[in-house]
Order: structure tokens, then sequence, then C-alpha cells
């Protein structure tokens, strides 16, 4: 279920404003009947006309980006930076990033105009598997990568339990390379927990969301996921 001005808009008729301003002069209808209400909301099967003009509905699309450096996840910026969509360039939907990844934040990052795809994945109650590598400042003792995964306290609240492993260490740069697994996604999270810690990230790269993975992609490559993948997705994100 989608909000009535989202699907107007997502259909190209106005925008989101403009789409609220016509369901509320009564210019909308839902399955014939006149809607003025903002917070109705309409599945796949109703039928929704502006002006007696019928809204024809997107195909929902699923796309899997390498999401570079130094790119902004997001579908425009007002400073004029490179966004995840200028990867995406001959996609005739209205795409938009299923959660974001930092500014200097690289890897695995999903788009979709599926909403409601978009909400299930990003619920709390999700909890779907996200990996990432981080190089760090310092070589974290034991102790240390031990209460990353019971979890460490942040501004926001607790972290849940994480899973990390140490890849390497540098013992003359004095630097870790870390896998970092969890199932939250708060703004921020894996740089937090190791501040929180006491080891700054250098670098970051999500490699891993669910069971999907990066392999055969280099920076700013995409494709579009399988059905197969979609639905999987699905029962990973509605299992929890």
């Amino acid at each position: 279920m989608e909000r009535l001005q989202k699907v107007i808009a997502h259909a190209g008729f106005a925008s989101r404003r403009k789409a609220e301003q016509l369901i509320i002069e009564g210019q909308v209808k839902v399955n014939g009947k006149v809607v003025k209400e903002l917070g109705v909301k309409v599945s796949s099967t109703d039928r929704v006309e502006v002006n007696g003009i019928p809204v024809e509905r997107e195909e929902p699309v699923y796309f899997l980006l390498y999401k570079p450096r130094g790119v902004i996840s997001s579908v425009q910026d007002d400073k004029g930076r490179k966004v995840v969509t200028d990867f995406l360039l001959n996609i005739e939907q209205r795409i938009y990033p299923i959660g974001r990844l930092d500014f200097d934040t690289s890897g695995l990052l999903l788009l979709t105009n599926d909403g409601e795809f978009a909400n299930l994945l990003m619920h709390p109650k999700s909890e779907i598997e996200k990996i990432y590598v981080a190089k760090v400042k310092g070589i974290p003792s034991r102790e240390k990568t031990k209460s990353l995964e019971k979890g460490v306290k942040l501004e926001d609240g607790m972290t849940a339990p994480a899973k990390a492993k140490m890849l390497s260490m540098d013992k003359k740069k004095q630097t870790a390379i870390i896998e970092l697994s969890i199932h939250e996604g708060r703004n921020r999270q894996v740089r937090r927990m190791f501040e929180a810690i006491g080891h700054p990230v250098m670098k970051l790269k999500r490699e891993r969301y669910g069971f999907l993975t990066l392999h055969g992609l280099k920076p700013g490559d995409a494709r579009e996921l399988t059905a197969h993948e979609v639905k999987q997705l699905r029962t990973l994100a509605q299992a929890k």
C-alpha cells in the first residue's frame, strides 16, 4: 500500500505537493469515488484517476549498484555532487536508493521504485544481515572486538549484537582490516561503533546485503536484480 499522492507523483502527473493539492480539490478518484483525504493509501489493484485520466503505474524495477566513494545516496544534490542515480541514466522509472551509504562509504546499494519493497527491507524487524569491511586506525584488542559483538553504547542507544572478525593488521602502520556484520541500519552506524571503541574508520565498504554480493562488479557498475532475487529478499525480510 502506498500513499495516493505518492502514486500520482510517481506516475508523472505532478509533484508530490501538487498531487496533494489535486486530492484536496477533489480532482482524484479511487475506484470511481472522489477522494479528498491525504492519508488514503492505495494498492496496485486500485484504479486511480486524475481528472478522469487513469494513472498508469510504473513497472517495479530493482537494481544493485556498486556505489563508489564520493557519491551521495540520493536522487539529487543541491551542491551538484554525484548521486547514485547518475550511474543508472537509461532507466525510465523514477528509482531511489533503499537506505543509504555515507558519502565516503563504498559498496552494495539497492535501488527501486517499489515503495512497499523498500519499506519492507528497511523495517527494523527485517534484520537483513549487512556485512562491511572497515580499515581502522590502530589495532583493536580482542576485548574491543568482542564489545562490538556484544553491543556498544551510542548516543541513540545500545547496538544489537554483531559479528566481528579481524581480517588483517599492519603493525608498522598501526591499522587493521575488520569485517563487521550487523542487522541494524542506523545512520553512520558502523563508523560510530568503531569510534565508540577508539578505532576510527579510515575506509569503509559494504560487501554484502543478505545473500547479495558485489561479485563481478566494479565501482559504478550496476545490474538489475532477477525476479528470484527479489522474491528471496522479500522472503528473507518477512521471515524475521
